[in-house]
């Protein structure tokens, strides 16, 4: 029997005795919840970017020293992220969801009334604490739950709030801040936090996995390795010096050191068997510099129509939700195209469009008609969209349950470095652009943008070669829904 053959036999076993079953109504109300959750999480990572001047000035702080309380979020989630289904499996998944709520609501309350600098930053390092075991764990539900004829569709679903939250977080801090004051940015999750906090006693089930003991050494390897690396991205986006190259570079030996872990240990806290499944290597390798992509983009453009081009933030804001409309537009009919093409003709045909169109924001230009940089914006976020929805899909295609956590927690990890890498990728874009502009020959306004929009393109283009090398037919059953 091939591997793949074994994959799916495995993953089509019936679910453990402590995995409760679910109705398919009961399993569409978890969704729900898992789905909003996620946004919460995704959207309280970006929707302060436009409300940190004015929390600077409630604080009496410099708007600069305020970028820690971003840093310091995606920090926490990054680090506790791997831990999450050691958690899920010994604790259970209700409870570990449930506290996480009461834990990212409380500390959203706290947020709002923090009163100094150093107490909003440590709030925030708990609210991202929180996050770091309400996304995976939730996501660990559905994938559990979900029979795997309809695994697609619940990864499809799964995709949208990160692909939404990042494009609507900074205009939505904007307009909070502008017309409530920015407090209230965070007083708006405490009825979303109630809501969920009841669905998910009511809903979620208290399934509980194999018990295991901690993995310390794993967790502070692998949690050091993704500090190091979140933090050298954040360093060199900010300002390039070689205290962010000798983070990055930290960051990776680490991570050399980690994996070696994982692969020594009796009970590691992430296992490595997924990465022997070909579909899985191929979605987090080759969709790791898709990703970046997928993270760059919306960093770029408000950059450039704000900075390169003089644009107002109502301006920019309406053109980047353009973005955002070919992200959602796109969804209804994602399922049935890679149903109809295939998962791998998707990802090689798409893959090529998603890069080809990264690089035509290289021609955007002040004087742009706006229907044609509209079109070209909305068109991009279409096929971005579709890529990721597609390579998230084609993650677990293969993946048996028994390895679903490990799976999920290697995924999620991953996820959030190339994301940031994505952002950093193109930050060092535009300043290798501003110095190659003059010799090119670019003086128009933003030309420093060109560059990092053909570099990012490039990169995601790398990614394509990864989905070239798949079988024809990968996942095929796993599409139809047989």
């Amino acid at each position: 029997m091939k591997t793949s053959d074994m994959a799916v036999d495995v993953a089509l076993r019936p679910m453990p005795a402590t995995a409760s079953a679910m109705t398919p109504a009961r399993l569409r109300w978890v969704m729900l919840l898992v789905t909003g959750a996620m946004f919460m999480e995704i959207l309280d990572g970006s929707i302060i970017v436009t409300a940190l001047p004015s929390i600077a000035r409630s604080f009496g702080e410099a708007p600069m020293a305020l970028e820690l309380a971003v840093s310091a979020y995606m920090l926490a989630v990054g680090v506790f992220i791997p831990a999450s289904g050691w958690v899920a499996d010994r604790f259970g998944a209700r409870s570990v969801l449930g506290a996480a709520i009461v834990l990212f609501t409380v500390s959203s309350l706290l947020c709002g009334s923090a009163g100094d600098m150093h107490s909003f930053v440590a709030l925030r390092i708990l609210q991202g604490v929180a996050g770091a075991m309400m996304v995976p764990v939730g996501r660990l539900v559905i994938m559990h739950h979900t029979p795997r004829e309809k695994l697609m569709d619940a990864m499809a679903s799964l995709i949208w709030p990160a692909l939404i939250a990042p494009v609507l977080g900074p205009p939505l801090g904007g307009l909070i801040t502008t017309h409530l004051g920015w407090r209230w940015i965070f007083y708006l999750n405490l009825p979303l936090g109630l809501l969920a906090l009841v669905a998910c006693l009511w809903m979620v089930p208290s399934d509980k996995g194999e018990r295991r003991p901690f993995d310390w050494p794993g967790f502070v390897l692998c949690g050091a390795s993704t500090f190091a690396l979140l933090l050298g991205f954040d360093r060199i986006t900010a300002q390039p010096d070689m205290l962010g190259a000798g983070l990055i570079a930290l960051g990776l030996a680490l991570g050399v050191a980690t994996l070696n872990h994982f692969r020594r240990a009796a009970s590691p806290m992430l296992g490595l068997e997924p990465w022997s499944i070909q579909t899985f290597r191929a979605a987090q390798r080759g969709g790791a510099l898709m990703r970046m992509s997928i993270g760059a983009v919306p960093f770029l453009l408000p950059l450039m129509f704000q900075i390169g081009f003089g644009y107002n933030a109502f301006h920019s804001g309406l053109l980047v939700l353009a973005v955002f409309a070919g992200n959602l537009g796109i969804k209804t009919i994602t399922t049935p195209i890679l149903r109809r093409f295939g998962m791998r003709n998707v990802l090689v045909v798409n893959g090529v469009i998603s890069a080809i169109l990264v690089a035509a924001c290289a021609l955007l230009q002040p004087d742009t008609a706006v229907p044609v940089a509209v079109a070209l914006l909305a068109a991009g976020g279409c096929a971005r969209s579709m890529q990721f929805t597609s390579i998230s899909s084609m993650t677990f295609a293969d993946v048996p349950r028994p390895q679903m956590t490990h799976a999920n927690g290697l995924s999620n990890t991953l996820m959030q470095l190339t994301m940031a890498a994505g952002i950093t990728l193109g930050a060092l874009g535009v300043r290798i652009g501003h110095a190659l502009a003059p010799h090119l020959g670019w003086s128009a306004p933003g030309a420093d943008y060109r560059f990092a929009f053909l570099l990012v393109a490039a990169v995601s283009l790398m990614g394509v070669l990864d989905m070239v090398r798949l079988p024809r037919n990968v996942a095929e059953d796993f599409v139809k829904g047989s």
